[in-house]
């Protein structure tokens, strides 16, 4: 019988700024990465947390008052799912023949979420997901998602998920991912330079190593994208020199981890925009698995076991009695019932 062949690919995190509160810039530059990356060989590029179109980092800096003038300009900046703005992606992802997980605000109806997609070499969009509890202050800006933004897609580049930011510090999602038989994962991260020196939390040093643990106790390849905060958003961003000790130019410290949580690839300087790249070989996987896999026979289901709930978050169920009609509301999906005549 012929030995089983892993996939080996090229993989790249995104070290950058987007091109702040710019939908249309920040995809085109979107696009200028991949392109760079699709002439490097990858076949997967990784963008950091809310890429589109940047971090909201007001709301770290002021009252939530002085952070409104941003709202409107910011909720007209996000990312609609099918959109014209959301098929340049997809198109870019064909026609450089380039897997991409994008991260993005995402609008829907009168509410933002912290979204992530992953797009396929073809064009098509595998999965799309939230962020299950936007962190802290994010609570003020974005919604939640639910227990279906948990899950593992089976690809032909191997078992790809994806999460953001502090999801890497919730350890029953981490689990839920875990058990799913993840090989390449996502953790999109904004910059690490909030509060420095005042917030260790924060730092590059904790956050990074989050996404190296995740590896190693999910025996998984991680691809860490972080953004950077560039001149002009700290120059719109911070007013007096109290908001530009809180918030420093740079924080980017893009990384990827291999499932023996080794560091792979070349780092960049925190300031400077481009790709972490690392070949990667998901044969790996199986020498880290027969050490210790969490989910699997390293795992004790009598005495702790993690109850998943995959049911969708809908915010409206139209329930039908007999007798009633149900009009579509132009998506595919019921709406108000109405009285059969």
């Amino acid at each position: 019988m012929p030995a089983l062949i892993h996939p080996k690919l090229r993989v790249a995190a995104v070290q950058a700024a987007p091109v702040f509160l710019d939908i249309d810039a920040t995809i085109d530059k979107s696009i200028r990465l991949a392109k760079e990356a699709a002439e490097q060989g990858v076949k997967l590029i990784a963008f950091p947390e809310t890429w589109i179109p940047g971090y909201p980092w007001w709301i770290w800096l002021n009252s939530p008052a002085l952070g409104m003038q941003y709202v409107q300009r910011y909720s007209d900046n996000s990312l609609v799912l099918g959109s014209a703005d959301f098929k340049r992606l997809t198109t870019a992802a064909r026609d450089l023949r380039i897997w991409m997980s994008m991260g993005y605000s995402e609008k829907s109806g009168g509410s933002l979420y912290m979204g992530q997609a992953l797009i396929d070499d073809q064009g098509n969009v595998v999965k799309t997901r939230r962020k299950l509890k936007p962190t802290h202050v994010e609570r003020t800006v974005f919604g939640e998602g639910d227990g279906t933004d948990l899950a593992v897609m089976e690809t032909p580049i191997g078992n790809v998920g994806m999460l953001c930011c502090w999801e890497h510090l919730q350890p029953l999602s981490k689990y839920a991912m875990y058990a799913q038989n993840e090989q390449i994962h996502i953790a999109a991260w904004p910059s690490f330079s909030l509060y420095r020196g005042a917030a260790h939390a924060l730092s590059a040093e904790v956050n990074n190593a989050a996404s190296q643990i995740y590896a190693t106790e999910g025996s998984c390849f991680v691809l860490a994208p972080t953004a950077t905060v560039s001149r002009e958003m700290h120059e719109m961003l911070c007013t007096d020199d109290l908001q530009r000790q809180l918030l420093l130019e740079g924080g980017g410290f893009a990384r990827i981890y291999g499932p023996d949580g080794a560091s792979l690839g070349t780092p960049l300087p925190e300031k400077e925009e481009g790709l972490v790249v690392a070949d990667i070989d998901l044969g790996m996987i199986s020498l880290s698995k027969s050490v210790a896999d969490p989910a699997g026979h390293y795992s004790r289901p009598d005495v702790t076991r993690l109850l998943l709930n995959k049911t969708p978050g809908d915010r409206v169920v139209a329930n039908v009695m007999p007798g009633m009609a149900v009009a579509d509301d132009g998506m595919g999906e019921p709406a108000v019932p109405s009285l059969v005549s």
